[in-house]
């Protein structure tokens, strides 16, 4: 007779989910201008831009009308929105109870689109005109080539040099968004001197985030089109952020539905490019 001691074999099971690997917090949202609660369709971020003063030449002379240049960017929020089913016969038959973690699921979902929103307005088009109807594209003077290299101190020094130009302060706080593989790019570049090699392996290893006053943000978000990924470089002054509704999260009993359990997640957000100079894409080689 053939044994069947592993028919008696049992199974345990946990009572909890685990999540799996995924990006549960935005990365981005902390670089922009702090987010303005939006009450309409569209919010109008107003500018003025730089003037000059003139020499006083002569004793009495007429006081000086110097035109001021007014202009204005538009943005407009997007309502996201996340939700599943879990019927109540399903619900009867589990050991855990997943309306939590799916909640949370949601909730990660929503901080991951909020880094889309920003992403896409730093390098997408942005609006303006009196009543924002103008298209403006990121010029292509606020571009970096790839030039069949990743992400390297040369094209960091470019874009210091190109804020420089543009008389973004100091001050003002810098970010460079890129991807996991730039980061490795950055420590394999041949222009590391060795007094910079321990500070950028310290940035690969995680135990700095700033380098040539920087502040690196690690992202698997940004686009990817054939082998090039494009990265930024701009100030914590360059993005304005708006909302209509921050993370919204319910859970309700469908009715129609056999009242099954519907986790939901909502918000309603945008963002838009306030000045190009204080943006630069940076075009990286990829594999």
């Amino acid at each position: 007779m053939a044994e069947s001691i592993d028919e008696l074999y049992v199974r345990q099971y946990q009572n909890t989910m685990r999540m799996l690997c995924q990006q549960k917090v935005s990365k981005l949202e902390a670089t922009t201008i702090p987010p303005v609660k939006v009450s309409g369709e569209y919010l109008y971020w107003e500018r003025i831009g730089p003037s000059e003063a003139i020499p006083l030449v002569t004793r009495h002379a007429a006081t000086p009308n110097i035109e001021v240049d007014h202009s204005r960017r538009r943005s407009s929020t997007t309502p996201y929105v996340w939700a599943t089913l879990l019927d109540r016969a399903d619900a009867g038959r589990l050991l855990v109870d997943p309306k939590g973690p799916y909640q949370q699921t949601g909730m990660f979902a929503m901080q991951r689109a909020k880094d889309d929103v920003i992403i896409a307005a730093l390098g997408g088009s942005a609006w303006t005109g009196k009543d924002g109807t103008t298209e403006v594209a990121l010029p292509a003077a606020q571009k970096i080539a790839a030039g069949a290299t990743g992400l390297t101190i040369t094209k960091l020094l470019t874009a210091i040099e190109m804020f420089g130009l543009a008389s973004v302060e100091d001050d003002v706080q810098k970010i460079v968004v890129a991807s996991y593989q730039q980061r490795t790019n950055l420590l394999n570049t041949t222009e590391v001197t060795s007094a910079d090699y321990n500070t950028v392996r310290s940035l690969v290893n995680g135990d700095v985030d700033t380098f040539l006053g920087f502040k690196f943000i690690w992202s698997n978000r940004l686009v990817k089109v054939a082998t090039s990924r494009f990265c930024y470089a701009y100030t914590k002054e360059a993005m304005g952020y708006g909302s209509l509704d921050e993370i919204v999260v319910r859970l309700t009993e469908e009715s129609t539905l056999n009242f099954a359990w519907q986790p939901y997640v909502s918000m309603d957000l945008g963002a838009t490019r306030i000045e190009d100079v204080q943006v630069i894409e940076i075009e990286c080689t990829e594999a």
